[in-house]
């Protein structure tokens, strides 16, 4: 990795899961602590490369998707480490003038996204805590691109499952909900245990090692959130098969253990 994007405080020794997610999907911002970890994960999950890259596509088909109905601002929480076909990109190629806003609590994370985004005045990050959503709505560089009076579309893919039950994911959604206007959406996907439980449960005490556990949900559980929005079709699913681009077919979509599903406040 090159040095300039590693800011003085990060402690590379200790993964971090925005960088094994990174390491998976191709990038270089990452240390050697990640990729030992992401190579426990492979050796659980073979096909977590594939897993990783559904997810991403999942991204981009749920914000292209909320961008041509309209929503022009955007607040990716849990984005991570920038890769190709980020969620300005994707919702910026629809609409010029959409506004999104990146938050992550990876040092890492951040420095390189400050980097990818600067001379976008229409996109920005912030270093916060989902744990923290008054914190984050709060935020100064949030309040500089968001509109709370114009419908917003809050994304948090792959990021609630890095929440413990005693740490209240079902808070940090409703405090979201509760400050959005009408007309706003949730993109959530999220690590289940429906399919496949001892694969789960494995890479559970794999990432008990690094930043944020790794904590599967049921669909039952998953679908709770979602408590208050109306869900697009085809609801909570798993990720490939949320209107999935014309000609896509999957096989077994359940091998991929992450649920998506996209609601709209009414």
């Amino acid at each position: 990795m090159d040095s300039e994007w590693i800011p003085p405080e990060v402690d590379s020794q200790r993964p971090s899961v925005a960088r094994v997610y990174d390491f998976l999907l191709g990038g270089a911002h990452n240390f050697a602590s990640d990729r030992d970890l992401a190579t426990g994960l492979l050796r659980v999950e073979p096909q977590a490369r594939e897993l990783a890259q559904a997810n991403r596509a999942f991204l981009r088909r749920a914000v292209r998707t909320l961008a041509e109905a309209g929503i022009a601002q955007f607040v990716d929480i849990g984005s991570g480490i920038p890769t190709q076909g980020n969620v300005h990109e994707v919702a910026q190629s629809v609409n010029p003038a959409a506004r999104v806003v990146y938050v992550d609590n990876d040092d890492v994370a951040v420095a390189h996204s400050r980097s990818i985004l600067a001379g976008n005045d229409r996109a920005t990050v912030i270093q916060a805590d989902m744990r923290d959503p008054g914190g984050i709505l709060a935020d100064p560089g949030l309040k500089g691109l968001i509109d709370p009076a114009e419908p917003v579309a809050f994304l948090l893919v792959a990021a609630l499952h890095l929440i413990k039950d005693e740490e209240d994911p079902a808070g940090i959604v409703a405090a979201l909900r509760d400050a959005a206007a009408p007309g706003s959406a949730l993109v959530v996907s999220h690590l289940t245990h429906e399919a496949q439980p001892g694969k789960t449960a494995a890479i559970g005490k794999l990432y008990d090692r690094a930043t944020s556990p790794a904590v599967s949900r049921s669909h039952t559980e998953i679908l709770r959130f979602f408590d208050g929005w109306d869900m697009l079709d085809p609801g909570l699913v798993y990720v490939p098969l949320w209107r999935p681009d014309e000609g896509e077919t999957v096989d077994d979509p359940e091998r991929f253990l992450v649920f998506g599903g996209v609601g709209r406040l009414p």
